[in-house]
């Protein structure tokens, strides 16, 4: 009965009197608890281990963008801290932990886990891709239930250590949940002839029409951002599409939509941001359907021309990728580290500009960044061409105020992505704030990694995107 009395406390949150908490950890800038923090570091680190004499300062603790993470006790006593910090200027995305300490007598607790797991948690939150630690082999066993794998050993002090690092699937997780069960489900309309594309366009967003010079694109908002947004969702529908045809070097002739909406004021802010989008870029919306009393809905066809479409999976081995972004702009309030905004203040004379970079470079492949990333878009580039692909960290372009992790993973509203010979030329006359930077190469072993300076890759998509092969 008293078993069952205290799995019934979970549920009704009544709380059980023979539990108390016996920790919290949290983040510090300063004040008694660091000052605490760093006298158990002293205590441990120099005093009883004699790692370091005098003291265990270093620049780490003088670098502004350091962050220490602390553990305290019922009564506010400091009772272990860790601190995790930028590898290098500029941050790019790779971190390292240390100094990880524990109070003698509390080791039983719980804390040095608790305290590992909050740096990771801390680490990925903020945008890191790559986060390591020099641990004492003493503690392997602990980091490796934690999931964290040995680089390589080292000594500190005489003390036997390991370079260790923790695993931060990031892009991954943005893939699977946006890409990776295409293959499967689309497989039916695969089965007809002329499914999914002609030959050489399959999985391209956008498509040629059969027995023309047409190219047509179609792309879906999802409800949730229809709702809370409405204008800005409207004008992404237009957005998405035209960079669709952008990618495939065509020049838009028209539009058309399918709107429906829960009330008239909704969607007439939906038809307001769509109708400003068109504007811009001076591409009409020939007809459509609309519909009120509905839950949200939107979804935009655009329809374009060119007599040499451009393939997604136009590329090879040995080609070299390359990013042309617009980094102007902000985060879109409310989508913060998912969606850049960099159109919206765009004259309309930039806008159309940026459009037809990849139908004067003409290259070998391009695709326009989706919502699964950079990275991820990048890897169904390389997976319609029979490739994997390689990705220089240090070589991306980003705004100053997107942090790597993000940048890599949101919709970035325009940015193209364009595989060629090493030796072609680069775009002309971009407008102010669009950055072009050569940012990878393809290889031939599947999935996407990032190569960091010090020569080190990392796994970023294990395998294929969207499992539907080359195009």
């Amino acid at each position: 009965m008293a078993a069952h009395t205290a799995e019934m406390s979970i549920l009704s949150g009544r709380r059980r009197a023979d539990v108390t908490p016996g920790f919290l950890v949290r983040r510090v800038d300063g004040g008694s608890e660091l000052t605490a923090y760093r006298r158990l570091r002293r205590e441990t680190f120099v005093d009883e281990q004699g790692l370091f004499t005098g003291d265990d300062h270093d620049e780490v603790d003088d670098d502004p963008r350091a962050v220490v993470l602390v553990a305290t006790g019922a009564d506010d006593a400091v009772l272990g801290g860790v601190r995790l910090s930028p590898h290098g200027v500029p941050d790019i995305g790779w971190w390292t932990g240390s100094r990880l300490v524990v109070a003698r007598g509390a080791h039983a607790s719980g804390i040095g886990a608790a305290l590992v797991r909050a740096a990771c948690a801390h680490a990925q939150e903020h945008g890191v891709l790559r986060f390591e630690a020099t641990v004492q082999r003493r503690h392997w066993a602990m980091f490796t239930r934690l999931g964290w794998t040995i680089l390589s050993d080292c000594e500190v002090a005489g003390v036997g250590h390991s370079r260790m690092r923790s695993p931060i699937d990031t892009i991954q997780s943005a893939t699977d949940r946006t890409k990776s069960y295409l293959a499967e489900v689309l497989a039916p309309l695969a089965e007809q002839a002329g499914g999914l594309g002609p030959p050489g366009f399959r999985g391209d967003d956008g498509v040629p029409v059969p027995g023309g010079d047409t190219i047509a694109a179609c792309d879906a908002i999802i409800p949730s951002m229809v709702e809370r947004d409405p204008e800005w969702a409207g004008w992404c529908s237009v957005l998405v599409n035209l960079n669709d045809l952008a990618a495939m070097g065509a020049r838009p002739t028209g539009l058309l939509d399918a709107v429906g909406a829960p009330t008239r004021s909704v969607l007439t802010r939906i038809v307001r941001g769509i109708a400003h989008a068109a504007a811009a870029w001076d591409v009409p919306v020939l007809g459509g359907h609309t519909q009120v009393g509905v839950p949200a809905s939107l979804s935009v066809t655009a329809l374009g021309t060119t007599t040499r479409p451009i393939r997604a999976g136009g590329a090879s081995v040995g080609d070299r990728l390359r990013l042309i972004a617009d980094l102007d702009g902000r985060w879109r309030p409310g989508h913060h580290g998912t969606q850049w905004d960099s159109t919206t203040g765009r004259s309309a004379a930039d806008l159309r500009s940026m459009n037809r970079v990849v139908a004067d470079l003409s290259p070998r492949a391009a695709k326009d960044v989706s919502m699964a990333g950079l990275a991820g878009t990048a890897g169904m580039l390389a997976e319609a061409s029979g490739a994997g692909v390689e990705l220089d960290v240090t070589s991306i372009p980003r705004p100053d105020v997107a942090d790597m992790g993000s940048w890599l993973t949101c919709f970035p509203g325009f940015a193209m992505l364009t595989a060629d010979r090493a030796a072609a030329a680069s775009p002309e006359g971009l407008p102010n704030g669009v950055r072009c930077a050569e940012v990878g190469v393809l290889v031939d072993r599947p999935g996407v990694r990032l190569r960091w300076p010090d020569g080190a890759t990392t796994t970023a998509v294990a395998a294929a995107v969207t499992g539907l092969g080359r195009a």
